[in-house]
């Protein structure tokens, strides 16, 4: 078997209140008492959304509060509704993963109220509501790499082990381009891409297989980049700010960048549905969508949205003028009829 580097850190509870939603009555009053179980993927992205979303919801509504968790689990939702006790009132997830398992793991949402007319395509879904776009660039620590005529360029530099040595650094989760990155090196063109060929995309990531750190996590390769235990890494732009912010010397490289939209859905079961709808609704709003690209450089998927972005922030933004590249928006369409099969491989292909 090839060796390779899995960061497993510790499940972090951002917030340790009692009362996760176990034994509780479902109530379908979304103007009860409640408290409502977040789930996402902690560390700044969590702040920044307790932050944009959680205390304007709750200074509108004082019978809502909110318990934080994190990272978010497809196979913990399961587990959840499965069993008939499900503790997660809210879940950061793919929208095809939402969409491949709507009415059956995950709620369907209620979009009563959201105008449409300034969303991203892709925004509403039937079991989820898009909050922001996350894009995925390459990047790399500039002391790695520290003269730029020597540097990392393409995508295809960052599989060239003989030309650019060094840990590489990648999130196991399809979301981040897992899949993508390795078929744009390995010479499909960005409109070609779907369908998207997993067996192919496995192949080209086993010749960097044995220099590479697979996270399971944002937060898990944020800290393996901070620690300095990767050079060369893929990242989201939410995780490349806080970073910098920390003084982090990162340099992003713009060859063509992997997007996606991220969601949220409602466990299916979920005792408190019913409030968890509602809050929903504000995730896309203007001011909410602004609070979060202010804070983590993502891309607002609703277009009154006005944030005014950081050097930081203005750095890593895919869409900006930063971007000399292209950006690839990751098929919701796709990944919504073979989302399951592709994980499938991906996950057999990582303990293989």
């Amino acid at each position: 078997m090839k060796s390779h580097r899995v960061v497993v850190p510790a499940i972090v509870a951002l917030s340790l209140l009692a009362g996760c939603g176990g034994g509780e009555q479902v109530s379908t009053d979304p103007n009860a008492k409640v408290t409502l179980t977040f789930t996402a993927y902690g560390g700044a992205g969590q702040q920044a959304m307790i932050d944009s979303y959680q205390k304007p919801y709750t200074a509108a509504h004082p019978n809502v509060t909110f318990v934080n968790t994190s990272p978010p689990d497809v196979s913990q939702v399961k587990a959840q509704v499965m069993s008939k006790s499900v503790k997660w009132d809210l879940v950061s997830v793919a929208p095809g993963v939402a969409t491949q398992n709507c009415d059956k793991l995950f709620e369907p949402v209620d979009t009563t109220g959201i105008d449409p007319a300034n969303l991203v395509e892709g925004t509403l879904g039937k079991c989820y509501v898009g909050n922001f776009i996350n894009a995925n660039p390459i990047a790399y620590r500039t002391e790695a790499f520290p003269d730029p005529a020597k540097a990392p360029k393409t995508v295809q530099d960052f599989f060239d082990l003989q030309k650019f040595p060094g840990q590489r650094g990648i999130l196991s989760n399809i979301q981040n381009g897992i899949l993508e990155f390795p078929l744009l090196a390995d010479g499909v063109a960005p409109k070609d891409m779907y369908p998207l060929d997993v067996d192919r995309s496995l192949k080209k990531l086993d010749t960097i297989r044995d220099k590479t750190t697979f996270a399971p996590n944002v937060g898990a390769l944020q800290q393996a980049v901070g620690a300095k235990q990767v050079d060369i890494f893929i990242l989201p732009d939410s995780r490349l700010v806080p970073l910098m912010n920390d003084g982090t010397d990162i340099t992003v490289v713009w060859d063509v960048t992997v997007a996606a939209m991220n969601g949220f859905a409602i466990p299916k079961g979920s005792p408190h549905a019913a409030a968890a709808k509602e809050f929903l609704k504000t995730l896309c709003g203007p001011e909410q969508v602004a609070g979060i690209s202010e804070a983590l450089g993502t891309q607002p998927v609703n277009k009154a949205a006005k944030p005014t972005l950081s050097a930081n922030a203005q750095k890593v933004q895919a869409f900006g003028p930063a971007n000399k590249g292209e950006v690839l928006m990751q098929d919701i369409d796709w990944y919504a009829q073979n989302f399951d099969g592709a994980s499938a491989k991906l996950t057999n292909w990582l303990v293989g």
